[in-house]
This record gives structure tokens, C-alpha cells and sequence, in this order.
């Protein structure tokens, strides 16, 4: 598998990977973290532009995206009913997204986000039970609740080398 940054000429390919991703979030009980619509093409470009969307490709065929970046996140500033487990620099994981499950896509984007920064934040639902799961199995530890701009909640994690 091979991760490198989205070319805007694959936005289509990343979109329908989130509309999969959406189906499968339904599907398992977490209907509304994205909804219908989320995320929107103009934020994938946006992330494009700004080189934080990557793609993992198998034999020719992207087959998962996220969102990556080093440095502050503004709804990381603050934590309710925790704290972080350091206040180092930090890399972000966001809207990450595969095509197939059981193929450890997942864990191929979390080495690579660690091989560049060995302190990664993240955030998920409450109803995203897969997501939880996959991250206290990566050695992610639960800090707190986060709020997004909207003000909706999320479960923060992070983990540190």
C-alpha cells in the first residue's frame, strides 16, 4: 500500500470513498456524525489546496483517505472532563475513510501518520463504536470530550511514543 498526498484529479475517487464510509457509519449505528453530506467537496479541495488530504492505494486503486496535519487544532484548545496526556506538538487525524473493511487500511494511515510525528490527536463520535475500538487498539487513550466549531461533542483521543 502506498500513501501520498490527494491530487485534486482524484476528488472524485475521495468522494465516493466518504459516501461509502457514510453508508457504512449508518449502517453500524452512528447515523449522524456525517450525515448525508459531510464531508463537502469544497472542504476535501480546501484540504487538497492546503496538502493536509492524503490517499492509500493499493495495486492502482485508492482505497482510503484522511486528513493529516501537523501543529495546533483549534478545537483542541480546550478539553472538558479530561486533559491531554502531554502538551507537545502534535499531528491531527480527521475524517479518515476507507473503501473496504478488514484490510487494515486504518492502521496503514496511523503508521504513517506516526512514522512523521510520534504524538497524533484524534476525535470521533460517541455512536462511531468501530472507530473506538480501532483506536484503543492502536494504543490511542481517551482524554476528554472536545467541541467542534458547531458545538457538537466529541471524543478525544491521543497517543504518544
Amino acid at each position: 500500500m502506498l500513501i501520498r498526498n490527494t491530487q485534486i484529479s482524484e476528488i472524485d475517487s475521495v468522494m465516493e470513498i466518504y459516501s461509502i464510509a457514510r453508508a457504512f457509519m449508518r449502517n453500524s449505528g452512528n447515523p449522524n456524525q456525517w450525515g448525508d453530506c459531510y464531508p463537502s467537496r469544497q472542504l476535501i479541495e480546501s484540504d487538497i489546496a492546503n496538502n493536509f488530504s492524503y490517499v492509500i492505494e493499493d495495486r492502482g486503486e485508492i482505497i482510503g483517505t484522511f486528513f493529516f496535519k501537523e501543529g495546533e487544532d483549534p478545537t483542541y484548545l480546550r478539553i472538558h472532563g479530561g486533559k491531554w496526556l502531554d502538551d507537545g506538538k502534535y499531528g491531527v487525524i480527521h475524517r479518515i475513510a476507507v473503501k473496504y473493511q478488514g484490510r487494515n487500511i486504518v492502521s496503514k494511515a496511523f503508521d504513517f501518520c506516526f512514522g512523521i510525528i510520534n504524538n497524533i490527536r484524534i476525535d470521533t463520535h460517541r455512536d462511531n463504536i468501530p472507530m473506538q475500538k480501532a483506536l484503543a487498539r492502536h494504543g490511542f487513550r481517551y482524554c476528554g470530550i472536545i467541541h467542534l466549531e458547531s458545538g457538537e461533542e466529541r471524543m478525544a483521543y491521543q497517543r504518544n511514543t
